[in-house]
């Protein structure tokens, strides 16, 4: 088992969720979070000032998954959160970390049956 965690632009969350359906990947968590890599944030004019705005707003997908459905997912986000053939800086990040156990609170299920 594993959890994939993507960092995406908010733009891209309606593609990167249709790209899942299309392999499968039904269940998500979708938070609101602010950060900046090579970005470095961006300019903005407020009232005549100049100043950066070095956070800037992504979405944050958690999806926990079997090892059969790892590359699948990871495919369907790049193919999803792309911005172009190429992709371009600030189009997100996957991480993909091992999960030891998952249980489901209704049933009590434990493991791959869990998830």
């Amino acid at each position: 088992m594993k959890l994939v965690i993507a960092i995406i632009q908010p733009s891209r969350l309606e593609s990167v969720k249709e790209a899942l359906t299309e392999v499968e990947v039904f269940r998500l968590t979708v938070m609101d979070c602010q950060g900046f890599g090579r970005q470095k944030g961006q300019t903005e004019v407020y009232r005549g000032h100049e100043f950066t705005v070095n956070l800037l707003r992504k979405v944050q997908l958690q999806i926990a998954v079997n090892e059969d459905f790892v590359e699948p997912t990871i495919d369907a986000i790049v193919k999803g959160a792309r911005s172009s053939d190429k992709g371009e800086i600030g189009d997100g990040k996957i991480f993909v970390v091992p999960m030891d156990d998952c249980i489901r609170i209704r049933t009590g299920e434990r493991g791959p049956e869990a998830i």
